[in-house]
């Protein structure tokens, strides 16, 4: 079961000028600013820069799937033909994500919590 995409990861080189334009971009200030992720929260929706987010994924933002069991959405997709590129894990603060591939080489996120 999902809830739908509601959180958008972008891999950002140099934070600091990522955060000043999404600032401006988004109209709000950011509601998690660390060293490792910045994050805003506009209309239901997170929206993240990711310093380290081009290790992870190379072609873009991801778009995160909010699942209710993410251990077994990831295994269903997994048995459906997604590759896996990141295995389920915690990110902190009761989150944890994976990153799948389907046959086209398109990012599918999941996260749960």
């Amino acid at each position: 079961m999902t809830a739908g995409i509601k959180t958008v990861i972008h891999p950002v080189r140099d934070l600091a000028k990522a955060k000043e334009l999404y600032s401006r971009i988004l109209g709000v200030e950011p509601v998690v600013d660390e060293v490792y992720y910045v994050g805003y929260r506009v209309a239901g929706q997170d929206i993240g820069l990711d310093p380290n987010g081009h290790a992870k994924w190379a072609g873009g933002p991801i778009a995160y799937w909010h699942v209710e069991d993410i251990d077994a959405t990831y295994k269903s997709l997994v048995e459906g033909g997604a590759e896996s590129v990141h295995e389920v894990k915690d990110v902190g603060g009761g989150k944890r994500t994976a990153v799948l591939k389907d046959a086209d080489d398109n990012p599918i996120g999941l996260i749960q919590g």
